[in-house]
């Protein structure tokens, strides 16, 4: 029996001729952080999509807990309960206040009653830093404050993991950091992150484990310091010196 959290088994994903994901094995451990990086196009964002089910794969195996979540005909929405997804563009609701973009799913989704799925969310904001905004539009946040409340609402689901693609690419270089810190805030609670990003510091500081892609093929995964300080792959070794050069790292 495998126990990983999330076991991924030769996932294949193509949109018409373009295949994406080309044979991905990857077992996510319980409690870990896993950052996905590579070039643009590599294939982050659609394994993301994939293991969170928005996307169906053409071949391959994704198992939760050795359950195969993957198969056709699957229902999606309890998986979606216990994974939770960040988008990159906040994808709040522009009318609706903060305390109801949190409130919404639990409440119409899991049945949760609306006096306790305001609590949770006048709690995670809380938590956050965000207690003053509660009743705030999200055209009245900054990219960090909105990227922030997108964080919390996938959290008050209270899923097992949680899906980050691409968090910070939209936000101003000096908003990045507090929206990082609540990445590193959820490290330290044990919850298990899986993060496509091209914050290379962060990943390397904070990641259990990297994988590099590129082409839709994972070339090199392991511990950051190896990663990192030693590819074995000439073309992570490429990329990560490309990275290097540009000072993004």
């Amino acid at each position: 029996m495998n126990t990983a959290k999330i076991s991924l088994r030769g996932v294949h994903k193509s949109f018409g001729a373009h295949s994406v994901l080309n044979g991905i094995d990857l077992d996510i451990a319980g409690g870990t952080v896993v950052s996905l990086i590579g070039p643009s196009g590599s294939g982050k964002s659609t394994l993301l999509r994939c293991i969170n089910l928005l996307e169906p794969i053409d071949d391959g195996e994704i198992f939760l807990d050795d359950i195969d979540i993957s198969v056709p005909g699957f229902d999606a929405n309890p998986v979606r309960r216990r994974i939770g997804m960040v988008f990159q563009n906040f994808n709040l609701f522009p009318h609706m206040s903060v305390q109801d973009n949190i409130t919404l799913s639990p409440v119409r989704t899991l049945g949760v009653n609306k006096a306790v799925a305001r609590a949770k969310a006048e709690e995670l904001l809380e938590r956050f830093g965000l207690a003053d905004k509660l009743n705030a539009f999200p055209d009245q946040l900054s990219g960090g404050q909105q990227q922030r409340v997108a964080i919390v609402r996938a959290l008050a689901i209270e899923p097992e993991v949680l899906l980050l693609d691409e968090i910070t690419s939209s936000l101003d270089p000096e908003l990045v950091g507090e929206v990082l810190d609540v990445v590193r805030e959820l490290k330290t609670s044990g919850m298990t992150l899986v993060l496509a990003t091209h914050e290379m510091g962060f990943a390397r500081d904070t990641s259990d484990l990297v994988c590099v892609l590129d082409g839709g093929h994972i070339i090199e995964q392991g511990l950051p310091s190896q990663v990192f300080s030693a590819p074995k792959s000439e073309r992570a070794q490429q990329f990560l010196e490309r990275i290097i050069r540009a000072g993004r790292l």
